[in-house]
């Protein structure tokens, strides 16, 4: 789902950029910054210097007092170089504070990024590519380290620099600073346009760099489908048109801004010879001076060489600095496109979380009396405080009730209707029906991965809006038809169901779920390294992994999305005994297609379009000879 298409600029992310930057340093974003100041004030006082060395030497020309003029100039001469000095130190000082700053803040904005994508709900990675979700973290954050190392820097110290300069020329020469003013208008009036249009442009840039990334990973995920359906050219073609799209904005910007540097030479370039000119003027006209120092002195003097040269120079260099800050247009408005993605990620909404009733464990006496205690029992109860203060204590049972469930993934596009099921506790209910009946959204919706919009689901007599959704999910187990593995080893994998499990607790539930035969005949058993999703074992061994990541969880209510779809005939077999012991006495959902998995179920559930059909025991769904039977009979001749 593309968000915010048509590019903006938001000024305010910037402000908020800022602002945690200082947040994140307070004493080395100063330290920076006076560094800074130091630099840029430092590299503008030459002209001073400059104008007084002419100054002295044209009395010293006039006098022919060399002694005298010598001993004014070298103490110029030193301070000078002193002050080159401090701008070198203080330059030196602020390279290697920004170093720390721009990787830890990247650092610090990757960990609140990942972060804050913790807690987003299922729906957004549903409807956005996950290419583009991993652009944030490369193509977007590599933006601010553009600009927090050199473009922000190189900015402040241009416009220090800049007002220095102006400070300076004022100063000296009014009319000669009416004719750097013209120059500044011209500047400021293409720099506007010009980089108004290349920001615009970079915004899209970034964007468009998101959709290419999601495309090429969509792409490598779907290799062996391209290949066995050769596909090869029509996806050339697809990502021809996505690289055509990113190669027209790219240009775009880079036309906008490539263009602007140039021109900004040259009317400094311009303005160098109009000064040039200017002066030569009122120099051959003797006209008089205007400035700061005669109106401070009092006094109106002729225009002087010495004036003109440093004027010519320090022209110069506000050209230069200007062209400089014309140069970081780009990677200024790549920032703003990054910052602007960044935000979005960071501004999206949490899953929201209103429930207050907890999981415990318990101990549960014969009597049913419930006392909560921090070892882990085997046995759960829901923990529920009530508004006088009071506390009560339902065991977990596994009872789940469903009364009148309307849901839709989009609004005027309903998935489920009028649902209603009742699962007991230690009962197996099968989901069965052709795909897109609703199967699988039953089960996201007990897991609350989204929320109902009518009815009630309610989960040992508690509404589950009121139980915590960390504590719900923790009471139910999920075997899910495309396995996740992690990069890790064997056992990691095993023990993610329960991050403490010993050792010990992670073979048992190997060899419960039938996967202790194959683990221990890798190259390194239970301690063989898994990269890329687990790519050096099969789908049928992933899924064994998944079910022993379920067992070792134990917990008292089980869903299995299609768990064996990727076995065998015959692992099937082995794998159904551990999962029936796995099951035993828990709550079971299962969604299968592969209906021999589900005859000895408690309950069968027909779904068609979104609307339980048909539910009972397989017996009396084979008596009623309606759809069940009919899957039935047509996967029993199938097989």
């Amino acid at each position: 789902m593309e968000k915010n298409s048509k590019p903006q600029f938001n000024a305010n992310n910037i402000r908020r950029l800022l602002r945690l930057l200082i947040q994140a340093y307070p004493v080395l974003v100063p330290i920076v910054g006076v560094c800074i100041v130091i630099a840029s004030v430092t590299a503008s006082l030459p002209a001073i210097f400059q104008q007084r060395i002419y100054a002295i030497i044209g009395v010293w020309v006039e006098s022919g007092d060399w002694a005298s003029a010598s001993k004014e100039i070298i103490p110029l001469v030193t301070t000078l170089g002193i002050l080159y000095v401090i701008s070198l130190i203080a330059g030196l000082v602020q390279s290697q504070l920004m170093a720390v700053i721009t990787q830890g803040f990247l650092n610090k904005m990757r960990q609140q990024m990942f972060s804050k994508m913790q807690n987003l709900p299922v729906r957004y990675f549903d409807t956005n590519r996950h290419g583009d979700i991993m652009s944030h973290y490369t193509n977007d954050i590599d933006t601010l380290r553009q600009l927090i190392s050199q473009s922000l820097p190189t900015l402040i110290r241009c416009v220090i620099l800049l007002t220095s300069v102006v400070c300076i020329m004022m100063y000296y020469s009014l009319w000669l600073m009416l004719v750097v003013f013209a120059g500044v208008f011209a500047m400021l009036t293409i720099s506007k346009k010009v980089g108004g249009g290349s920001t615009r442009f970079f915004i899209a840039q970034q964007r468009s760099v998101g959709k290419t990334e999601g495309f090429v990973q969509e792409m490598m995920n779907g290799q062996k489908v391209i290949k066995v359906f050769n596909h090869e050219d029509r996806c050339r073609e697809d990502f021809r048109k996505v690289n055509d799209e990113l190669f027209d904005v790219n240009f775009k910007a880079n036309a906008y801004a490539n263009v602007l540097a140039p021109i900004i030479n040259n009317i400094g370039n311009t303005l160098y010879v109009c000064i040039a000119v200017t002066g030569g003027i009122l120099l051959l006209t003797k006209a008089p001076n205007i400035g700061f120092s005669s109106l401070i002195k009092g006094a109106v003097t002729v225009m002087t060489i010495d004036i003109v040269i440093p004027f010519m120079n320090m022209s110069k260099q506000f050209a230069g600095n200007v062209n400089q800050a014309a140069q970081q247009i780009n990677s200024v408005a790549m920032a703003i496109a990054g910052t602007q993605r960044i935000f979005e990620l960071i501004d999206e909404q949490p899953e929201t979380d209103e429930g207050y009733v907890t999981l415990v464990n318990a101990d549960i006496d014969a009597d049913g009396n419930v006392t909560e205690t921090a070892e882990h029992t085997g046995q759960w109860a829901w923990k529920h405080p009530h508004h006088d203060g009071t506390l009560s204590y339902t065991p977990l049972r596994g009872d789940i009730v469903m009364l009148d469930v309307d849901f839709a993934y989009e609004p005027g596009k309903p998935v489920l209707h009028d649902i209603s099921l009742y699962a007991h506790p230690g009962q197996k209910v099968a989901f069965v029906g052709a795909t897109g009946a609703g199967k699988t959204t039953i089960t996201n919706l007990i897991n609350r991965f989204y929320d109902i919009e009518d009815g009630k689901i309610r989960y040992d007599n508690i509404n589950i809006n009121k139980i915590k959704k960390a504590d719900l999910r923790n009471s139910l187990g999920l075997i899910l038809q495309d396995t996740n593995l992690f990069t890790g080893t064997v056992m990691e994998n095993i023990r993610y169901g329960k991050l403490d499990a010993t050792d010990e607790e992670c073979i048992n539930a190997a060899k419960l779920a039938g996967a202790d035969d194959f683990i221990t005949r890798l190259p390194s058993g239970y301690e063989t390294l898994l990269e890329n999703n687990g790519e050096n074992l099969s789908q049928g061994q992933r899924q064994l992994l998944a079910i022993a990541r379920a067992a070792v969880a134990d917990p008292p209510v089980m869903i299995m999305d299609e768990a064996t779809s990727s076995i065998d005939t015959r692992t099937e077999r082995i794998v159904q005994q551990g999962m029936d012991k796995l099951m035993e006495g828990r709550t079971v959902f299962v969604i299968a297609h592969r209906l021999s998995t589900v005859r000895n179920s408690d309950v069968i559930m027909v779904l068609d379009h979104g609307r339980i059909i048909e539910r009972g025991s397989h017996d009396d769904l084979i008596a009623q000879k309606g759809q069940y039977y009919r899957l039935y009979t047509g996967a029993f001749e199938l097989e």
